[in-house]
């Protein structure tokens, strides 16, 4: 996505007030389709960027145990409805080599991929994956809770419902051990 287009947006936000039978010159919603469009370009970020790019900053460091960063928020927009799902994700990784990368750099791959349409399922998986292929560790765990709007405001209408989804790659697909034990240090809290 080269370029952002506020005008479309605005049209069509505009567009769907009229669609729902609302007035779009109305005092209350005349700058919505400005707001929205804004809200938009902030929201959906993550489509002119790189995972990757955030995890290219690697320290040498004698390290070779889990490095775990948990319950760092988040928030999507559902590729379905355009509504909002939101949570938390907690990523460990064991390094290999010596290739560590800044904590935070984990926290804004999370949010480079869930700045764009989404699924839970993909980012938990995009993130193992870019994680996998950035860093080339010895194992990778992304796990993802999260509510989703389109549950709660339609549909079945069930807030509080929580969707909870894993991603695991390297040691931690093939040692349940080590996996049993990242999964009671981001269970407990």
């Amino acid at each position: 996505m080269e370029t952002f287009d506020h005008e479309k947006i605005e049209k069509a936000v505009k567009m769907i007030l009229e669609a729902v039978g609302d007035d779009p010159d109305r005092e209350g919603v005349a700058d919505t389709p400005k707001r929205v469009a804004k809200m938009y370009e902030e929201v959906f970020q993550g489509l002119k960027e790189n995972p990757a790019d955030h995890l290219q900053t690697v320290f040498g460091e004698d390290h070779e145990e889990l490095v775990l960063v948990r319950d760092i928020p988040f928030y999507s927009m559902c590729e379905h409805h355009l509504v909002p799902f939101f949570g938390k994700a907690h990523i460990g990784y064991i390094p290999k080599g010596g290739k560590v990368t800044g904590l935070s750099k984990l926290a804004r791959t999370l949010e480079v991929v869930a700045r764009r349409p989404q699924l839970q399922e993909r980012i938990t998986s995009t993130i193992a994956d870019t994680i996998v292929d950035t860093l080339q560790p010895h194992g990778v765990i992304v796990v993802i809770e999260a509510e989703h709007m389109c549950m709660t405001m339609r549909g079945v209408k069930k807030p509080g419902a929580e969707t909870v989804t894993s991603a695991v790659r390297g040691s931690f697909e093939t040692d349940e051990a080590s996996r049993a034990e990242v999964l009671s240090l981001i269970n407990r809290g």
